[in-house]
């Protein structure tokens, strides 16, 4: 069973060993997104013909990604934290790392910390870089500063201190420290939270974490027991923004993980279905209620990157964890349309969300969204919403769509929704040009997938104008991040700092650290149960070239140095990766290895198996209704079922593609074909 709490709809995916996956939408509930969650499982339960207790005592493996953390984050909804640093650096995050979008603005604000000075404590200690104690921990001092804490009513404790990455005794006794005098109060260190030598990246990530700790660890308990309390035996596994999963019990103690957890998984899931077409660079769509996340799949390798910021770039905090690289933008079926002062458009980036939601669901909307322009243009079928869970009210979303936008722009209903959807397109094919043409990337060369319950609307329209011409639709589309966690791994990473240079490799050093980091890995292994299988440790290390600022992630061959061979190898592979980032390399200088990391993942369902049911059947009479394109003006176009459609079926534009939770738009001078493995291939090209 798969979960994820989005910020419109809950998805729920249930895979059954031996039978089709089946999938279901439930409204996500505010403030208490678990009411949304049980609703899906309650819609899960009554379609098999089971009690709820009895759905949940028969799930072995449950998996869940969800905003919760984000959101506390970015509506400042976070813990009430404090920060101990070494005396004398006070300003980590204030300082934090250089840069400006824009290079001759001089007027913008200087951010403020994500912990304010009035919170950081510095504590009279030093450690040196070799790891050696320059100045003892002042217990006594220390202890001032945890009565001082108590007195803020702090909610939760960061510790970084400087070189603890080396030697993090001082670290380890503020740990213990925390523990008896405030008990109850969440702490996270930054050595063993993130042990990187990047100063800024190090602090911010252990202040993010231990502000999430106290909501996170609330919210994942009472989940676990809500659900245990209705029946559930079975392992809770989270969504991480790594694109992977970890324990429930793994994310309490490190709950930055879950940050942006849930469109991580998109990309995952496209992957899979890009490889089903042959293609191996794919542009991974995923349209939901609030927001349009883009990702690209270059050469079958997640998109990665280290510099996830939550707020805007430079202005906002730097997460100093790697992550699925995910572009979201303000648009969605509930984005909100708009006609300002001047007479201009607008559409997004709010939100109606699943509350009061699109005007059209009847539960006190007044502003059209993209949602009301679908069901205004005869796109999504009034009665058949959510494979007729929701009945949808089209003269009410007409009428607001005259009210707000039609009316002040002098247009028709229909001109007025066309030009909703047209500027919902721009915006969207602007978000998938800055990680396609802005790296370089054409995207005539990939193909779309096309995710998210409102991908379909202008799927066509967006390939167009980006001159692609494969889109491919999953059947499970509609919850691709909930399929994408079915589909993902069982991960965590250990790493551990070790510099040394090639030209003085210490190999009896260096086949210790591995031999540590693997033995790690393995431990992890055994905790993850028995349907662990395709069990991998892949190593990798941290280096540069000494004049470097930034280091590079080179895989590494083996997990032992025997022999000079091992040690040219790696170099050797240095050099092939820098000239791969880079173009150049540089054969006469030395390797400075930073850190050594093992990554360890093993498997936990079969990707292949994750299909929905197939209904391939004659029906009396294809359905027909009334559309409206900008090429053909109000026609009766044919509106076919996907589960009816039997392989290679072959679908010509102007029509339309419904399923129980999506509605697939093909344009006219567009054709699409059903594949055997159950998605749908359009071809956008007139």
């Amino acid at each position: 069973m798969s979960i994820d709490v989005g910020g419109t709809f809950t998805d729920l995916m249930v895979d059954v060993p031996g039978s089709a996956a089946t999938m279901f939408k439930s409204p996500t509930t505010y403030p208490d997104p678990i009411g949304g969650i049980l609703g899906a499982v309650e819609l899960a339960a009554g379609a098999r013909g089971v009690s709820v207790r009895d759905l949940l005592a028969q799930t072995e493996i449950l998996f869940h990604s969800t905003t919760r953390a984000i959101n506390a984050v970015i509506t400042g909804n976070a813990a009430r934290t404090a920060l101990l640093v070494t005396q004398g650096h006070p300003d980590i995050l204030l300082i934090r790392e250089g840069g400006r979008t824009d290079p001759f603005n001089y007027r913008n604000a200087y951010p403020a910390p994500y912990i304010p000075r009035a919170l950081t404590f510095e504590i009279p200690e030093r450690i040196w870089a070799d790891g050696r104690v320059h100045a003892p921990l002042d217990e006594a001092a220390a202890l001032a500063v945890i009565e001082q804490l108590k007195a803020r009513k702090v909610e939760a404790v960061a510790v970084s201190l400087i070189w603890s990455i080396v030697n993090p005794v001082h670290e380890r006794r503020l740990g213990q420290m925390l523990a008896e005098h405030l008990p109850g109060v969440p702490y996270t260190l930054s050595h063993e939270l993130n042990p990187t030598v990047r100063e800024y990246r190090r602090t911010s990530s252990c202040a993010i974490d231990a502000s999430l700790k106290p909501i996170m660890s609330d919210y994942l308990r009472t989940l676990k027991a809500r659900l245990e309390e209705r029946g559930l035996k079975g392992q809770i596994f989270a969504v991480t923004s790594q694109g992977g999963l970890v324990d429930v019990s793994d994310l309490a103690e490190r709950p930055i993980l879950a940050l942006n957890s849930g469109p991580a998984m998109a990309p995952v899931a496209g992957r899979h279905f890009a490889e089903l077409e042959g293609a191996t660079t794919a542009i991974v769509t995923d349209a939901g209620g609030t927001t349009y996340d883009v990702s690209l799949v270059k050469d079958g390798a997640l998109p990665w990157t280290r510099e996830t910021w939550l707020g805007p770039i430079y202005q906002g905090n730097l997460t100093g964890f790697p992550s699925v690289d995910v572009k979201s933008v303000g648009a969605g079926g509930g984005s909100i349309a708009r006609v300002d002062s001047a007479g201009l458009l607008h559409v997004g980036p709010e939100s109606a969300g699943s509350t009061p939601g699109p005007v059209c669901y009847g539960r006190g909307g007044t502003k059209p969204t993209v949602t009301d322009a679908a069901v205004a243009l005869g796109y999504i079928d009034p009665t058949f919403f959510l494979g007729g869970q929701m009945s949808l009210a089209l003269q009410t979303a007409r009428d607001a769509i005259q009210t707000e936008v039609a009316g002040p722009l002098g247009i028709s209903v229909e001109e007025a929704a066309l030009s909703i959807l047209d500027l919902t397109t721009e915006g969207m094919v602007n978000a998938i040009e800055d990680i396609t043409v802005k790296q370089g990337i054409d995207p005539q060369e990939t193909v779309m997938i096309g995710g998210g319950g409102a991908a379909g609307i202008n799927a066509v329209l967006i390939a167009r104008r980006l001159r692609c011409d494969t889109i491919i639709f999953p059947d499970v589309g509609a919850a691709l991040s909930a399929a994408g966690a079915m589909m993902s791994e069982l991960t965590t990473e250990y790493s551990q700092i070790g510099f040394m240079k090639t030209t003085a490799f210490d190999a009896e050093r260096a086949t210790s650290i591995i031999a540590d980091l693997v033995s790690r890995a393995q431990a992890f292994f055994e905790k993850a149960g028995p349907n662990a299988r395709d069990k991998r440790i892949d190593l990798a290390i941290e280096a540069r070239y000494p004049s470097q600022v930034w280091e590079i992630d080179v895989p590494l061959r083996g997990a032992t140095f025997e022999t000079d061979a091992d040690v040219a190898a790696l170099i050797a592979d240095f050099h092939a990766r820098h000239v791969d980032l880079f173009s150049f390399r540089d054969d006469g200088d030395a390797v400075e290895i930073m850190s050594w990391r093992a990554l360890a993942r093993c498997r936990l369902s079969d990707a292949t198996s994750i299909r929905l049911a197939d209904d391939a059947q004659e029906t009396d009479a294809l359905a027909h209704r009334p559309m409206f394109f900008r090429e053909t003006g109000l026609i009766d176009a044919p509106a076919y079922r996907l589960e009816h459609l039997p392989a290679d079926t072959e679908v010509h534009g102007p029509a339309i593609v419904d399923s129980n939770f999506t509605t697939i738009v093909i344009n006219p001078g567009a054709r699409a074909v059903r594949r055997p493995g159950g998605h749908l291939v359009v071809h956008s090209a007139a």
